[in-house]
């Protein structure tokens, strides 16, 4: 097995049960493992390659709970520009009915090689329209070919617009249909092993968009094929009060009355989230994604996360759709996720290592993982080094940790992915990212020109 050694970090934030912060630390790692951190500039293990991290942050690689890759086709669309998110939906609809299965791939690799060169190292997509000929497959091969960790979210909607959801007719499936092809795809795909590289996860879009029997039946065949469920839930005002009118109760009573709360689930925004379902999710071990950049482009609000973090609700980090976040930058969300939590809740709402914590641990624990988050011997090497030295951080050497968040958000100059560097001197080296892109652009005015 290939021994890789990262030597003399200015920091190694290991985020370890102690939340070890080693100057000059250094990380050993075999294979697709861990095996040693060492805490100083001292004698250290010898390895086929060593890299010099000196001026370097170097840290676990961060998680990206919540994302819709396919959205990065539809960023900044005139007509969505300016919607709370029901009608922001309603303007991307048409546009989303005419994806294709190589728009899926092409817009998946160019949403992970944005993510891996922003420090991101595992990542969940939630896709939830399916139309022309489209399967989840297209994404889970795009994630093979370019490296990235993945935890492949099928998503559905079934009640259209006739029958009082929001999605038009046009794009919604039969139930029987999502079902089967859930269970096809959790047999075919899913890996529940220690350092698996890609996780199936039932997603049924959101309570406005599917029908309460599915629901049921799909935290039902999640835990028959042993996998993690995840929807969108009590996003902004208007969600909250569909699921007063339609279910006669709260966005939180109504997931768990449908088995939808426990340590295999997690809850993508959850802004409008009140005390009682903060209780229910932290008593539950249920998990939050949170989504500031997407949330404070659709006006939904600040969710309360101080709160839910204090009652130990299990809360990460996610860039959300590229077409409700316009990017997805990892660092710059962990960056938003403070100053949101500053701006609704006081200066001390959220420090800077509490923001990383979320983007690390905190997201492996809404994922359920216990082998990723944090950096100690037998954890999978998924690791990111900051260069510290640039224009960037100039004077702010007093903190190099914390500057990663106060300072402008870089890109990762160092990226290693189940051992496997996939950044180099920030560069991605798992893809032709200009060719990644050209193509891109050429599907995204075909779709949204039609």
């Amino acid at each position: 097995m290939t021994t890789t050694l990262l030597k003399n970090a200015a920091v190694l934030v290991t985020m370890d049960d102690a939340r070890r912060e080693l100057a000059g630390g250094s990380v050993l790692v075999k294979g697709n493992r861990v095996v040693s951190i060492h805490a100083s500039h001292g004698r250290l293990p010898p390895a086929q390659e060593v890299i010099d991290c000196s001026g370097h942050v170097v840290m676990p690689g961060m998680i990206n709970t919540h994302h819709h890759m396919y959205q990065s086709l539809t960023r900044a669309v005139p007509a969505a520009q300016d919607a709370d998110l029901f009608n922001w939906l309603k303007a991307l609809y048409p546009f989303w009915a005419r994806l294709t299965p190589e728009m899926i791939r092409v817009s998946t690799q160019t949403a992970m090689a944005e993510l891996m060169l922003s420090g991101c190292t595992t990542s969940s997509d939630h896709l939830y329209i399916y139309p022309n000929g489209c399967r989840l497959d297209d994404s889970i091969a795009a994630a093979q070919e370019i490296g990235m960790r993945f935890h492949a979210a099928r998503g559905a909607m079934s009640v259209g617009e006739s029958k009082g959801g929001l999605p038009p007719d046009s794009v919604v499936e039969d139930e029987s249909f999502i079902l089967r092809d859930m269970q096809r795809l959790g047999e075919t795909y899913h890996d529940p092993s220690e350092c698996s590289m890609c996780r199936v996860v039932l997603a049924p879009c959101s309570p406005f968009s599917v029908s309460t029997g599915l629901m049921r039946d799909t935290a039902a065949l999640a835990r028959s094929l042993g996998v993690s469920l995840h929807t969108h839930l009590a996003e902004n005002d208007d969600d909250v009060a569909y699921s007063l009118e339609k279910f006669g109760c709260t966005p939180a009573q109504y997931a768990e009355d449908l088995g939808w709360t426990g340590p295999d689930t997690w809850h993508a925004h959850c802004v409008k989230l009140d005390d009682d379902g903060i209780d229910r999710f932290a008593r539950s071990g249920t998990g939050v994604a949170h989504c500031p950049c997407s949330n404070m482009r659709l006006a939904s609000g600040i969710a309360p996360i101080s709160k839910m973090r204090r009652a130990g609700v299990n809360v990460g980090l996610g860039v959300d759709g590229s077409a409700s976040n316009d990017g997805a930058h990892m660092l710059g969300e962990a960056r938003q996720a403070l100053l949101l939590q500053r701006v609704g809740f006081g200066p001390d709402a959220l420090t800077a290592r509490q923001s990383l914590e979320m983007a690390t641990r905190g997201g492996a624990a809404v994922l359920n993982r216990t082998d990723i988050g944090h950096l100690a011997p037998g954890m999978a090497a998924d690791i990111v080094a900051f260069d510290m030295r640039g224009i960037e951080h100039a004077g702010a050497q007093h903190d190099p940790v914390a500057a990663l968040l106060f300072a402008s958000p870089v890109r990762a100059a160092l990226s290693l992915i189940n051992g496997k560097i996939v950044v180099r001197e920030g560069v991605l080296q798992t893809a032709d990212v200009a060719g990644v892109v050209m193509r891109h652009n050429q599907l995204a005015r075909t779709l949204v020109n039609g």
